[in-house]
């Protein structure tokens, strides 16, 4: 009788099957085209800016005013995208702008999440007025414009990769901080972390232990879509001549450099504004992704499968 409804594929409910279903299901969640679109497009950019050197066929910066404001030659000429107003081609600028952009990027999702979790799971977890002192610095910087205070911090330093970077973390860090909070005030009251307080452990210890270990997941998803905006920002600080010195090439700098020939050259600012495009739709749909398989309440919900 056994063997006949497993023929016909009906549960009898026997403890195998219920243990064979989880181990047969919590790999489709990563099977979603999300994660492979989204990976894709960050991996390609991100080997274009490791391997900068030997992918870009041209030095970035070599200045040819013979071949200046070439249309691109695709397959059929040295210059694939063309050149820009310089005689640089443009190509070698893409490639080399994605190793500006993506480094900002990962520096500032780093720093902003290492300052953000810290302070999010040491205000969660003391409460009080350590709570309220540092949601109340949290009000204050977040209180000013994004943007506005990137360009006060940028015209005050200067310009530079550092400066840059710092301009960036000045806000970013709120986010962790909110949302890491409200993670470490459910934590707190867990069996896990009234356990290693009755056994002596130190403050110190059962944050660094037990309360950031389980703000891993949570962060991840938002430095994702944290990097997406940071690319988009420095492009735009960039664009307005705040960002990274001009010999460095970045796409918000093409973009500047391209919008005075938009109607005789439009290649100039098309290709670097696709590529801020096409790589903030990647680490949105990656981010994306991550968030369905990580997130427990979807899980619960059944969107993640």
């Amino acid at each position: 009788m056994q063997s006949s409804t497993q023929e016909y594929g009906i549960d009898t409910g026997t403890p195998d099957s219920g243990r064979a279903r989880p181990r047969t299901q919590w790999w489709r969640p990563w099977m979603r085209t999300k994660v492979y679109l989204g990976g894709s497009v960050v991996l390609i950019f991100i080997i274009a800016g490791a391997l900068g050197p030997l992918v870009a066929p041209f030095d970035p910066n070599q200045q040819s005013l013979e071949t200046m404001l070439h249309a691109p030659q695709w397959f059929w000429g040295p210059h694939f995208l063309g050149t820009d107003n310089l005689g640089r081609d443009i190509l070698s600028r893409i490639v080399f702008g994605a190793r500006v952009s993506l480094l900002i990027a990962f520096a500032v999702v780093f720093i902003s999440g290492f300052v953000g979790v810290i302070l999010g799971a040491t205000s969660g977890y003391f409460g009080g007025n350590v709570d309220f002192t540092i949601q109340k610095f949290v009000e204050v910087v977040w209180a000013f414009p994004p943007l506005l205070l990137a360009l006060t911090i940028m015209a005050f330093l200067g310009q530079g990769l550092f400066n840059l970077i710092l301009a960036l973390v000045a806000q970013r860090w709120i986010q962790y901080c909110r949302v890491t909070r409200g993670q470490s005030l459910s934590l707190k009251a867990r069996e896990f972390v009234i356990s290693a307080k009755s056994l002596g452990a130190s403050d110190a210890q059962i944050i660094a232990r037990h309360i950031i270990p389980n703000l891993i997941q949570v962060s991840l998803v938002i430095g994702t879509f944290a990097m997406a905006s940071s690319i988009i920002s420095e492009a735009s600080l960039s664009f307005l001549g705040l960002g990274v010195p001009p010999e460095i090439p970045t796409w918000g700098t093409m973009l500047a450099d391209g919008r005075i020939y938009i109607s005789t050259a439009w290649w100039l600012a098309l290709f670097p504004g696709l590529s801020i495009f096409v790589t903030v739709l990647g680490i949105n749909l990656l981010g994306d992704a991550l968030r369905d398989v990580l997130d427990p309440r979807l899980k619960r919900a059944g969107t993640g499968i």
